[in-house]
């Protein structure tokens, strides 16, 4: 029997366990988390007081479910589970799995790659001071220790996860100083008209949700400056649609503009790459069963950001799609196929409504922090395209942009618009950024045999 390995235990890679469970097979799953539920289901601390439906809201009920499936599969030894461990390498049939005794090699014949998504984040003049979070991890804080990480919160940025998180916190107690988004209202409209025609109900739901947040303001709401002291942020300076100059006082602020796939380990397993302007990001080529490449397969928001129940739609038919190629039964896909169009159509409906901010990019101060890790500066970058012109790996090499820590998940995107405006090219012809191992920091001493 081959050997199959799913990376991350979301909404994607448990749906996909649970297929190959019902076909016999024992499936390994990595997950860097400590229990399974990806970070739209992630799960607190057992003894955690919030019940299901304050955390997951109108998705409890499909939380609670997938949870239990995984949960039972893992007691009756279905599956072989490692949770808070990272795949950080891939190499000949070979996953290097980082785990709490530092790195041990997991062997597979087909490979399932899960890993979801990351915030799609922006410079802002200030962002990289202390108490300045992506909205995801100020979500993380909420679900996972009911913190909301500041007293006088203000939340900044686009997408359905910023609506989210404001009205997560309210519920929860927290005091919102003001919720700014920077979508223009004619992108929302034609947006949400096409995300209605696919998904009423959840649109219709969205919409309850914002109305429902006091201090929101929308309409190309352009960020200024995020102003600091030594304590963390104290204000945000902001233009309204009229171009009008308002300040908003904070000791915290969360900034994102919906997400972007996290392709690193794809990359590194062979998939080929294509720019999708609807999502303004490099989305790994893939069939509608997330083949990638041979024996590899990529499910959910790794794949492209389809939302929880597109992920677990992927996850289910990116294990049928290895099921058949193993010329073994497997469910029918129709169903599954039927829906993961209709989340597709739905998705491209988000990206219209809350697009990239590529001027706000394009026109920031030399002055501003674009690459947080090694400290690089809006202005050095456009002085790095001098020698390095409108290569982003070049750049990167010349100038350290996407050098650190995060490899450029949360500097590229931005980068690459900076490179594009100062060389005057479409920010296709910049390309991205290429995938280094280890996908995760590592420390030297995990790779290092404690028994020799």
């Amino acid at each position: 029997m081959k050997q199959i390995l799913i990376v991350g235990a979301g909404p994607a890679g448990m749906r996909a366990a649970k297929i190959f469970v019902d076909a016999g097979i024992k499936p390994i799953v990595v997950d860097e988390a400590e229990r399974a539920g990806g970070q739209i289901y992630r799960r607190p601390p057992k003894g955690f007081g919030r019940s299901a439906k304050e955390l997951y809201g109108s998705e409890a009920a499909k939380a609670v479910a997938l949870h239990h499936i995984f949960d039972k599969m893992v007691q009756k030894n279905q599956v072989t589970y490692y949770p808070r461990c990272s795949v950080v390498a891939l190499a000949n049939g070979q996953a290097h799995v980082l785990g709490a005794d530092g790195v041990f090699q997991c062997p597979y014949d087909k490979l399932i790659i899960a890993t979801g998504a990351t915030d799609r984040l922006a410079p802002v003049p200030g962002w990289q001071a202390p108490g300045v979070y992506s909205l995801g991890a100020a979500q993380i804080a909420l679900k996972a220790q009911g913190v909301a990480l500041g007293q006088r919160i203000v939340l900044a940025g686009a997408g359905p996860l910023l609506i989210l998180l404001a009205h997560q916190l309210v519920k929860a107690g927290a005091t919102l100083e003001a919720v700014l988004d920077t979508s223009p209202r004619t992108a929302q409209m034609r947006g949400l008209f096409d995300m209605f025609l696919s998904r009423p109900v959840t649109t219709l739901r969205g919409i309850w949700m914002r109305l429902g947040i006091a201090r929101y303001y929308r309409g190309a709401v352009t960020l200024r400056e995020i102003a600091t002291d030594e304590n963390g942020p104290v204000a945000v300076s902001w233009l309204d649609r009229r171009g009008r100059l308002h300040q908003s006082k904070c000791d915290m602020v969360g900034l994102g503009w919906h997400l972007r796939a996290d392709t690193h380990l794809a990359d590194l397993a062979g998939a080929r790459f294509q720019r999708d302007e609807r999502f303004s990001q490099w989305l790994p080529e893939t069939d509608m069963f997330g083949r990638a490449t041979k024996d590899v397969y990529l499910a959910g928001d790794g794949m492209r950001i389809l939302g929880a129940d597109g992920a677990e739609c992927a996850g289910a038919l990116a294990a049928i799609g290895c099921l058949q190629d193993m010329a073994l039964t497997a469910p029918d896909p129709s169903s599954y196929l039927g829906r993961l169009k209709r989340m597709m159509r739905f998705a491209k409906g988000i990206a219209r409504a809350f697009p990239w901010p590529e001027k706000m990019i394009r026109t920031l101060s030399d002055e501003t922090v674009l690459c947080r890790c090694e400290g690089v500066t809006v202005g050095q970058l456009r002085k790095t395209t001098d020698w390095s012109g409108p290569e982003a790996n070049r750049a990167k090499s010349l100038g350290r942009v996407g050098m650190g820590r995060c490899q450029g998940r949360y500097c590229q995107l931005a980068g690459a618009e900076i490179i594009a405006a100062e060389v005057n090219l479409p920010v296709a012809r910049v390309g991205r950024l290429r995938s280094q191992p280890p996908a995760r920091p590592a420390p030297i001493s995990a790779y290092v045999d404690h028994d020799s």
